[in-house]
């Protein structure tokens, strides 16, 4: 047996935890819940092989042996439409993709725009600026010291909370001009890493032509060669009374929604630290009295 290959045991144990797994999530739908006549007296609660896979869209046959365990390959659309005929959560669509093919499913085409409770309840227990994205750019998530310190998300619509958009459009960014077109090159290049991972590239396409029309760098950027993987970058802003911090800034995979990002921005030294820890005194003044 080869180094990389599955031993006998464990490709069987998969195949009998699929058997259950599939059991169970037809067990716990019934006829209506599918939109399906109940039709006689059953026996056994749930659906039947032959009604899962007529919503499903394959042959009675097929299912059952994929069922069953038995070495049958089923393609990427083929899961897919078991797993909505089931009706299947997102966690469980990731376990059917992991017991079928022994991988990680396709990214899903909705971009998942909720911050959960737990996402939210970190960040704001930070004392740094922190934000989440989704996969074309679009803010969902922030704390109160990135409203005191960069920009007030709340009453913005959807499509100008796009940071990608803000960043390479904002007057601000441009003073420099040197520096300005450095940064363009980073985030576009980081911006195409993103678009060839996307399952919903029709989202990115409308911005796209947008920033085809309206910045010719982005024009020049987008049709070079150069993708990043990954972003990490030193940025300023300018606070009233308070002056320039310096932030060193990065993101992070958040696990339990695929597509999003958690962006902190952390202070570059030791005088932005302290900047920034007397604006983070002043809000928690500010929210407590």
């Amino acid at each position: 047996m080869g180094r990389c290959e599955q031993p006998v045991w464990s490709i069987m144990a998969q195949r009998e935890e699929l058997t259950r797994f599939m059991k169970a999530a037809r067990a716990r739908l019934s006829p209506a819940d599918v939109g399906l006549p109940a039709g006689e007296r059953r026996r056994t609660r749930g659906l039947r092989r032959e009604e899962v896979a007529t919503l499903a869209g394959m042959s009675v046959t097929w299912y059952t042996w994929f069922e069953q365990g038995r070495d049958v390959q089923l393609s990427v659309p083929m899961i897919e439409r078991l797993g909505r005929a089931l009706r299947l959560e997102p966690k469980e669509r990731e376990f059917l993709f992991a017991l079928a093919q022994h991988r990680p499913p396709p990214l899903s085409s909705q971009l998942d725009e909720e911050v959960r409770p737990g996402t939210q309840a970190l960040i704001d227990a930070l004392n740094i600026p922190a934000l989440v994205i989704v996969e074309d750019w679009t803010v969902v998530g922030w704390n109160r010291l990135v409203q005191r310190v960069f920009r007030d998300y709340a009453p913005l619509p959807r499509a100008e909370r796009n940071l990608f958009r803000i960043l390479m459009l904002g007057q601000q960014y441009r003073v420099d001009p040197e520096r300005y077109r450095e940064m363009a090159r980073r985030l576009t290049a980081r911006f195409k890493w993103d678009y060839s991972r996307t399952a919903s590239p029709e989202v990115f396409d409308v911005l796209i032509a947008e920033m085809r029309e309206s910045s010719e760098v982005f024009a020049q950027c987008w049709e070079a060669a150069e993708i990043r993987t990954h972003f990490e970058d030193v940025n300023t802003a300018a606070l009233p009374e308070v002056g320039q911090i310096s932030f060193h800034h990065t993101s992070y995979a958040i696990e339990e929604v695929p597509g999003q990002r958690l962006i902190l921005f952390a202070p570059a030294d030791a005088e932005s630290a302290e900047k920034l820890r007397r604006v983070a005194e002043e809000l928690r003044a500010e929210v407590a009295g």
